[in-house]
């Protein structure tokens, strides 16, 4: 055989096997990504949304001391002609991070979206409203259950309870009380604070002395003029989505008012509801902290 072509094939096998030494340790390392011990690669991102976040970044929040967890409960239900049948919901998304930033010790797990809103079959209460969805009691309660369990295996010691609803209360009162039963002696504790949807209910006295808005009639209800809908809900929602509140659709129909109050320019109404997301988060972080106290 020519020289040359001995000289290729050496120079061939030289180069595969020089290809196979660097192949092989690669192909042998350890996930370090799976390793619970695992530095993180990158910076952490700024949010407080558990669900937006790594494991890592969760792992290393709750090592920084970020050991409290805020679960909302929000509902699929009517909410007039006007609003998204996600309100409670879409409320949360601003409420909660807000919340959570005035801690600053706390992180936010997903929505619990789908709570108790009457009888499936036969259809009571909302669910004799399109758009509905309802769990029964017991099923509330046990996925609540479970979230809550997730989390204090994972090393959250102060489990907070908000319920942007009237009727998510008992089953939320229910599940910290058994939790607490059943943790004793634990550094997990469930903490439900009734002040984030009862003080000042619906940001009735808020709106008036802070914000100069008089609704009509003047009664500080869920219900006023039959709609299942008030300022405090829809300026809310807006700074989240001002669709959910169907604000384009309305201006169109000359309705883009809610309770004898005009709801235009969206932009005022947006800030309004910046303004009290911020009091919400404050009366709710005050009772928080009050309860983690051992106040409460």
């Amino acid at each position: 055989m020519p020289s040359h072509r001995l000289l290729r094939r050496a120079v061939m096998a030289l180069a595969v096997c020089a290809l196979a030494t660097v192949a092989v340790p690669s192909l042998r390392a350890p996930l370090h990504a799976q390793d619970l011990d695992a530095t993180r690669p990158i910076d952490r991102l700024d949010t407080v949304w558990i669900e937006e976040m790594t494991w890592m970044e969760v792992r290393d929040a709750l090592a920084e001391g970020m050991t409290t967890a805020i679960i909302g409960t929000g509902g699929i239900e009517q909410n007039g002609p006007y609003l998204a049948s996600g309100k409670h919901n879409f409320v949360l998304q601003a409420t909660a991070e807000a919340i959570a930033r005035e801690l600053g010790n706390a992180l936010v797990a997903p929505v619990i979206k789908l709570v108790p809103e009457g009888s499936i079959d036969p259809p009571s209460g909302h669910m004799r409203y399109h758009a509905t969805i309802s769990v029964r009691q017991e099923t509330f309660e046990a996925m609540l259950t479970d979230v809550l369990g997730s989390l204090a295996a994972h090393g959250f010691e102060n489990l907070v309870l908000i319920g942007d609803s009237g009727g998510n209360v008992s089953g939320m009162e229910n599940v910290a009380a058994a939790l607490n039963a059943a943790w004793a002696g634990r550094p997990a504790r469930v903490h439900f604070i009734p002040e984030y949807y009862t003080e000042d209910i619906y940001s009735c006295d808020f709106l008036k002395e802070e914000l100069g808005i008089f609704q009509q009639p003047d009664e500080c209800v869920a219900t006023r003029n039959e709609y299942h809908d008030d300022y405090h809900y829809s300026s809310i929602m807006a700074t989240v989505d001002p669709s959910t509140i169907r604000g384009n659709q309305r201006m169109d129909a000359g309705l883009f008012s809610i309770n004898g109050v005009d709801l235009s320019p969206v932009e005022r109404t947006i800030e309004n509801g910046r303004r009290l997301v911020d009091y919400r988060a404050e009366i709710t972080a005050r009772a928080i902290r009050r309860a983690i106290d051992g106040n409460d």
